[in-house]
């Protein structure tokens, strides 16, 4: 059994051809471990939202294999695809995505009950009291605040214990004081939950919460950190821009 959650081999994703052919993906091969937080930068355009879609099932390679969970996602049809991303994948949106006129506990389980599932209940409570909002469960979306919405976003994709969370710019439309409760919140689910998460920022802060960083550039994989802190991180995205 690997010990990877989420891999990709040599992928390659090319939009349009020739003169105007441009190479979001230019043979990236990396895996993410299971039970860590990994956190992917890069300067715009650097190729790591397309990354992360692609690794998510989100969207398809033109060349090259991703695999969750050791399943290569493109021997799947459509329909297999989606039973997958709905049991072994969690997504965190910079947009919180909840549903409006139902509470915070079923947004939470609102990934399970579409598929028909009640879920394991004593995972659900450990993860609700990991967040801390039980006194907020009956509460609907309008009635959190962002960084509440945010929180039960998280709860949301941990619910199902799936194999690989995807986190894009989780922390984008947050202040500083609550992104820091959601990435604290993010930080506990892999350490005491044993979840992995893969998450996307521009933020130096954000990154220094993961495992280890990796860093894309023009497509291309420029380097990879562990045991980051934001000056480490921030010197490093200088140079990369250089």
């Amino acid at each position: 059994m690997s010990q990877a959650a989420a891999t990709a081999q040599a992928a390659f994703k090319i939009y349009g051809s020739g003169d105007g052919e441009v190479r979001a993906l230019d043979g990236v091969t990396i895996s993410f471990d299971k039970g860590k937080f990994t956190a992917i930068m890069g300067p715009s355009g650097s190729g790591k939202s397309t990354l992360m879609h692609c690794i998510a099932g989100l969207d398809s390679l033109t060349s090259g294999s991703v695999t969750i969970g050791g399943v290569d996602l493109s021997g799947l049809n459509d329909k297999a695809l989606t039973k997958l991303r709905r049991d072994q994948v969690g997504f965190v949106f910079q947009a919180f995505n909840l549903i409006p006129t139902l509470s915070a506990e079923e947004n939470i389980v609102l990934p399970l009950s579409l598929g028909g599932q009640t879920g394991d209940r004593a995972w659900i409570d450990k993860v609700i009291d990991t967040i801390g909002l039980r006194d907020r469960l009956d509460h609907r979306p309008s009635e959190l605040s962002g960084g509440q919405q945010q929180r039960v976003a998280v709860a949301r994709a941990l619910a199902s214990q799936p194999s690989v969370i995807f986190a894009d710019e989780p922390t984008g439309n947050l202040d500083s004081k609550t992104g820091h409760e959601v990435l604290s919140f993010m930080r506990r689910a892999v350490t005491e939950l044993g979840q992995t998460i893969v998450m996307v920022t521009h933020d130096a802060v954000a990154a220094s919460y993961a495992d280890r960083i990796v860093f894309l550039k023009d497509g291309k994989i420029a380097g990879e950190m562990t045991e980051p802190n934001p000056e480490k991180v921030l010197d490093y995205l200088k140079h990369l821009g250089e």
